[in-house]
């Protein structure tokens, strides 16, 4: 009797809530008869589940209240807060996400403790998100206005567990020291850093990536112990800076190396002897000129596999380059010349952009591409040539030729390229007299040329009968004959807009036979063009131009 009563006595007694979620599996009756009661959450913000709050975009001037124990994440950007009340954040307890983007918060209104607060506890697992569904935002970014003045030297004091900070987009005029040992990646892009305080990574031998972009650093603002330390790194962008030279003491992880955007006049081997594992070095955009990447600079890196060098000022292909190389992209240059052997120590080579430099055909050896057995792209647009290389390898797939001086076409260049996909020549001063007998014969897989903007004043004979897109645009065709396409039977799409075609100007039965054609582009001639499409079992649908506008068919 005794322990009955003990029993509904405990029964009656007022104890802690269940956990939110709980009810119905500990008292599974009480689902069937009562709704639980509604959680707490601030004014006018959102709580779509027990630990989420988000109050963005609210124009909120004071820190929120009512803010649950439990709230693991919440994000507070887009608004005007001022300041961050540190006793508010140390009783969320439970926070692993903080989300500050774009309020008003200045180094001054952390007099206290800022958001520098030790994490709690609940990050021990690496603070990852739990939910899949969870905006990536979310993650990451507790980013204000903040300077250094805004983050003391034990502004990270007890975040050993956090793996990844954004500081990106404030005022911090240096790396600060202090940051937690545990981080894999760290962005700090879009501020005003300078200086990389010697020993300021010195403690981060996990990190993986790091974003300082977009900065203002320069060559004193490094030194040889920067990255030394930073035994895991993989990704390295130093673009949009003031640095003068590639960085000393790099890492042998390094798999990444942005240097786009800067000053940098020289490459010296010697800097890159410690990154042997780089396999992408991006250099567009700085002042190499002719004497900046001298024969052998870059031979340390064995392992390369893509090298930028765009906009450079290079006045030839540089010599000496690593032999693995598969990707050498050297568009808006100044190379006038290629020799027979200048390519020759990179024959696994399968992207090569020499696009919109100064390449006339009289420079461009019979042998130049020769040795690149493993060439599949080859871009020679915007420059001066008059005919078509010589010597091109056989599996090329992409052939790019647009806005150079061609005034003809020969079948010898383009022999042997039975895997040539797409050819553009468009913008050039061809004319369908100047296109040799048998030029196409032998392009068995071609699917796209593009002819568009030249001198063409009919449909060119003969066509590749893989043909699946025809670029005519802009060129000088009044007419189309009925047996103009016999010769491409999968045609999907033709583009002949903006020539010289009238409403009779194309046979009734010029697309006889043409039952994929799904897009025939005739807008910006003289007349509205009546174009009669043959009848199909059912049209497919063709994936093409977005800019392509089906004529009306009669």
């Amino acid at each position: 009797m005794r322990l009955s009563l003990l029993l509904l006595l405990l029964l009656l007694l007022p104890g802690p809530p269940p956990a939110p979620g709980m009810e119905d599996a500990a008292f599974p009756h009480l689902g069937e008869s009562s709704q639980p009661p509604p959680r707490a959450c601030p004014l006018r913000c959102s709580c779509p589940r027990a630990d989420t709050v988000d109050c963005n975009g609210l124009d909120l001037q004071v820190f929120p209240d009512n803010i649950t124990r439990a709230a693991q994440h919440l994000s507070l950007q887009n608004n005007q807060l001022q300041e961050l009340p540190y006793n508010e954040l140390s009783r969320l307890s439970s926070l692993r996400t903080l989300n500050l983007h774009n309020n008003l918060i200045s180094s001054e209104a952390l007099g206290g403790p800022p958001v520098s607060a030790p994490l709690p506890p609940s990050c021990g697992s690496g603070c990852q998100p739990s939910d899949g569904d969870l905006p990536a935002y979310l993650w990451g970014e507790a980013r204000a206005q903040l300077s250094n003045a805004g983050l003391p030297p034990d502004a990270f004091h007890g975040s050993e567990a956090v793996v990844i900070l954004s500081l990106s987009s404030n005022r911090l005029s240096y790396v600060p020291p202090s940051l937690p040992p545990s981080l894999e990646r760290l962005h700090l892009q879009n501020n005003l850093i300078s200086k990389v305080p010697r020993g300021a990574l010195s403690r981060q031998i996990h990190l993986r990536e790091l974003y300082l972009q977009h900065n203002q650093l320069t060559d004193s603002g490094l030194d040889a112990t920067t990255f030394s330390k930073l035994h895991h790194l993989e990704y390295l962008d130093l673009s949009h800076n003031r640095l003068a030279s590639v960085p000393a003491g790099l890492p042998r992880t390094l798999a990444v190396l942005h240097l786009g955007r800067n000053r940098i006049r020289g490459v010296e081997a010697a800097r890159l002897r410690g990154a042997r594992g780089l396999r992408y070095l991006l250099l567009q955009h700085n002042q190499l000129g002719a004497t900046g990447l001298p024969a052998g600079a870059l031979r340390p890196l064995r392992g390369l596999h893509t090298l930028h060098l765009y906009g450079n000022g290079l006045d030839r292909v540089p010599l000496a380059l690593p032999r693995r190389l598969r990707a050498l992209v050297l568009p808006h240059n100044h190379v006038t010349t290629l020799g027979a052997r200048d390519l020759a120590g990179t024959p696994g080579l399968a992207e090569l952009n020499l696009a919109y430099n100064r390449l006339v055909s009289a420079r461009v050896h019979r042998r130049a591409f020769r040795p690149l057995r493993a060439l599949r792209s080859l871009d020679l647009a915007g420059n001066l040539l008059t005919r078509l290389p010589g010597g091109l390898p056989g599996g090329l797939h992409t052939l790019r030729l647009q806005r150079n001086q061609l005034r003809a076409l020969e079948p010898e260049p383009l022999a042997g390229l039975d895997q040539l996909r797409e050819l553009s020549l468009a913008h050039n001063r061809l004319r369908v007299g100047d296109i040799g007998p048998g030029t196409w014969h032998e392009l068995q897989a071609l699917q796209v040329l593009d002819l568009g903007h030249n001198e063409l004043s009919f449909v060119p004979p003969d066509l590749p009968e893989a043909l699946e897109e025809l670029h005519l645009q802009g060129n000088r065709i009044s007419h189309v004959g009925p047996e103009a396409f016999l010769s491409t039977p999968r045609l999907r799409a033709l583009f002949l807009r903006a020539n010289r075609l009238h409403m009779t100007s194309i046979a009734p039965d010029a697309f006889l036979g043409l039952l994929h054609l799904s897009v025939v582009d005739t807008a910006g001639n003289p007349e509205q063009v009546l174009v009669r499409l043959p009848p199909t079992t059912p049209r497919q649908p063709w994936a093409g131009s977005p800019r392509a506008r089906r004529s009306p068919a009669v």
